[in-house]
């Protein structure tokens, strides 16, 4: 996931933690000190953002030298090295706290991937994300929903048609909306409305929605959905689904489940930064 789109919040961040230098680091280390640490994992995770956290190393100094030593999407305990780092010290401890953002944030998002995909094990319906991330960080909270086992939905406005309440509301009707959209969207999209009643799920079948998105309904109100929908359309649950609710929704019908909190509530996985001291090996 280093692409240049990567390669600019690094330096964004970098700019951000350490645009003035690093007062304490250059004061007591000559450039001429070096040091070895390690990061790992203070908690059970699924690790992501590796290649990240290497590369903020090096985009603040290219002699540190970094080794990634699990790939992302990785399972492992507390207290597994996840990447070793040698070089000028000072220029390791200025990187230090943006390599642990990058790497805490990716790896919990890939840990609660992981959960929600374990939770939906064997049944058939696919978990996936929403545009809820962090504003440019986007490409990266998806990469890690990816490595968590959960699926992505449109990363972008421009992916594929969704007609959602207000795109209604300003339209005049869902049939109006799906009409515009028919005419004017390519050949092979389909057509996503979301639906919040009854009502709606009628008028989204006759108008020829090929996926309707049941919004902020209960598990019996999806179910009544599904039996009108009777198949002419793939089905997708979203609003309020978290994990403690997940498996309720896991019903006959419903083919996509889609949950912000995939990202948006994803707290940081703990990892840490430990220098060895010196002549340690």
């Amino acid at each position: 996931m280093i692409t240049p789109r990567t390669l600019h919040l690094i330096d964004l961040a970098l700019e951000e933690d350490a645009g003035l230098g690093d007062l304490t680091s250059r004061a007591i280390f000559p450039a001429r000190h070096r040091s070895r640490a390690f990061i790992a994992a203070s908690q059970d995770l699924v690790v992501c953002g590796g290649e990240v956290a290497a590369c903020v190393f090096q985009r603040v100094d290219p002699a540190l030298q970094v080794k990634v030593l699990v790939a992302d999407g990785t399972r492992v305990k507390r207290g597994t090295e996840i990447l070793r780092i040698a070089g000028p010290t000072a220029a390791l401890l200025t990187a230090e706290r943006t390599a642990l953002n990058f790497i805490q944030r990716l790896s919990g998002i890939a840990t609660q991937a992981r959960r929600f995909a374990d939770a939906v094990a064997g049944a058939k319906v696919r978990i996936v994300d929403t545009r809820k991330t962090t504003p440019g960080f986007r490409a990266l909270e998806k990469y890690a929903v990816r490595c968590g086992g959960c699926f992505n939905h449109r990363s972008s406005l421009g992916e594929h048609v969704l007609i959602k309440d207000n795109h209604i509301a300003a339209a005049g009707s869902l049939t109006k909306a799906v009409r515009l959209c028919r005419a004017a969207a390519p050949h092979a999209a389909k057509i996503e409305v979301e639906a919040t009643t009854p009502a709606e799920v009628r008028e989204a079948c006759a108008a020829g929605a090929e996926v309707i998105l049941l919004d902020n309904m209960t598990p019996a109100q999806v179910a009544a959905a599904v039996k009108v929908i009777a198949g002419r359309a793939l089905v997708e649950i979203s609003g309020g689904v978290r994990f403690e609710t997940l498996r309720d929704y896991l019903l006959p019908g419903v083919d996509v489940i889609s949950s912000g909190a995939l990202t948006h509530s994803a707290p940081a996985a703990d990892l840490s930064l430990t220098v060895l001291p010196s002549g340690k090996k």
